[in-house]
């Protein structure tokens, strides 16, 4: 869609605010603004006294980051700071939807998030936090920065595409989000994902971080050998997978039976590596 170009001589409190694609002025809702000039929907969940660590989470292909309302008030339970933006072209965020000019945009985006967040919490140990997509962003940042982060928790990362995953990103699950993708997947961005399948592969080798990794067998959009390929190849010490048999691609808004055992493994899983204040990134 074209717009009228701006006025040169426009004095710069005349300009119109930028708005959301909900047309929600960003001036009332907590942004951040990247390197292309994009703004971003911010959200922050925080504890009632000082954190002891801090967690971003990644959304995945499609959605946002408010669907991880209830991930991050446990989290918050536990005495963590979490944040999270909607990436380009999501949600609340700016850019054609689900349109990316390279996936590294992403990264850049998180990592200029996560610089901001621990510029106001120094020394604090932050963590990564990713489903699907979001989960293939939580793996290149770490490889990006070796050593800086204190762990990751994957679920159903992006490391192997299912050769069916354009037909499948239609979720009834989504149907009732107004702030869901329902589009479908451009070619242009599924060219980016297996960009992304790519940059995985060779950056696995790389992470030396601690990391949970939850996976469902029946995974029809992430196939599940990813997470075995993401296991065998991942030089860290301290890395942890189970496998939900039977289940799906959404593990945390599965089945009640499947949904409890992931926030109770997540859970446990940050507790036992934030237990004291401060610790810093694990040797």
């Amino acid at each position: 869609m074209q717009t009228a170009p701006e006025d040169p001589f426009r004095m710069p409190e005349e300009r119109p605010p930028r708005l959301t694609p909900q047309n929600v002025p960003y001036q009332d809702l907590p942004h951040l603004v990247n390197a292309d000039g994009q703004h971003l929907f911010c959200r922050y969940w925080r504890p009632l006294s000082a954190p002891r660590a801090l967690v971003f989470v990644s959304h995945g292909a499609g959605e946002h980051c408010g669907r991880y309302d209830e991930l991050a008030q446990m989290l918050v339970g536990l005495g963590l700071l979490v944040f999270a933006h909607d990436h380009v072209g999501h949600g609340q965020s700016e850019g054609e939807r689900m349109v990316v000019s390279d996936f590294h945009v992403f990264i850049r985006d998180v990592l200029q998030h996560v610089d901001a967040v621990q510029k106001d919490h120094p020394g604090l140990p932050i963590f990564l936090l990713g489903h699907s997509m979001g989960g293939a962003i939580c793996i290149l940042t770490a490889a990006e920065r070796p050593g800086h982060f204190s762990g990751m928790v994957l679920i159903s990362p992006l490391v192997v595409a299912n050769p069916d995953s354009a037909t499948l990103l239609k979720v009834d699950i989504y149907n009732t989000d107004p702030l869901v993708c329902r589009a479908g997947l451009k070619v242009c961005f599924g060219n980016q994902l297996l960009n992304a399948v790519s940059r995985v592969e060779r950056a696995l080798p790389k992470l030396t971080l601690p990391f949970l990794l939850l996976q469902g067998s029946a995974d029809r959009l992430c196939n599940s050998r990813g997470a075995y390929l993401l296991m065998e190849s991942a030089r860290s010490q301290d890395k942890t997978l189970k496998i939900y048999e039977g289940a799906y691609h959404i593990l945390h808004k599965e089945l009640p039976e499947v949904t409890s055992s992931v926030f109770r493994e997540i859970n446990t899983w940050v507790s036992q590596r934030t237990a004291v204040e401060g610790t810093g990134c694990p040797p």
